[in-house]
């Protein structure tokens, strides 16, 4: 099997486990969710939708099992959100709030320890992408993004382009359909190492 497929099949598993402990953790006060299959990453909004956008924009990757689990989780994700859209917006404004601290975090490590700083960065940028998702989201009706993110998010990213160097994609090859450079311009290039 291709590492490719092999990429898009752990996305698809993951979404699918997200997707199925959804109700539970909307109705929690946790953040960071353990879900209860071992060895997968923590369940946020953010990261179920940055997996989602990316999974739907690769859809012609996917066979048509795939494609048929992909549209059940997505069915399933959108019946939990029908009678939760203020609880929605709630955790989805928190976890914006957790996100651009750590994404602020990180680029102040740029100013001190740019070498690790740059090393981490394709790893590190997926909490960039979660912003987007979660923004995404809550621009869509009937959602209502809180008028003071933007901004914030806008600040991160000014604070990002006085390190940057334009260069290729920092993700798998594969995925680069999925981000246009014109709105995902933060995974085409990465921070310019401090010079010695």
């Amino acid at each position: 099997m291709s590492q490719s497929r092999e990429r898009l099949e752990r996305d698809l598993v993951v979404l699918q486990e997200m997707a199925g402990e959804m109700d539970d953790y909307l109705t929690s006060d946790v953040l960071f969710w353990l879900m209860m299959k071992g060895g997968m990453p923590k369940l946020t909004l953010g990261g179920y939708l940055v997996r989602q956008h990316r999974l739907l924009s690769l859809l012609d990757q996917l066979d048509q099992e795939m494609q048929d689990a992909l549209n059940a989780a997505v069915f399933q994700f959108s019946q939990v959100l029908t009678e939760r859209v203020v609880r929605l917006e709630q955790k989805a404004h928190v976890e914006l709030e957790a996100r651009i601290r750590q994404w602020g975090e990180y680029l102040k490590d740029l100013s001190w320890d740019r070498s690790a700083a740059v090393a981490s960065y394709g790893a590190a940028v997926e909490t960039r992408a979660i912003l987007t998702a979660l923004v995404e989201k809550l621009q869509t009706p009937p959602y209502q993004l809180d008028p003071a993110i933007p901004p914030k998010v806008a600040l991160l990213d000014g604070n990002l382009r006085q390190h940057w160097q334009p260069g290729p994609f920092v993700w798998p090859e594969e995925w680069e359909s999925a981000y246009p450079i014109d709105d995902y311009w933060w995974l085409y290039g990465g921070p310019v190492p401090r010079r010695r």
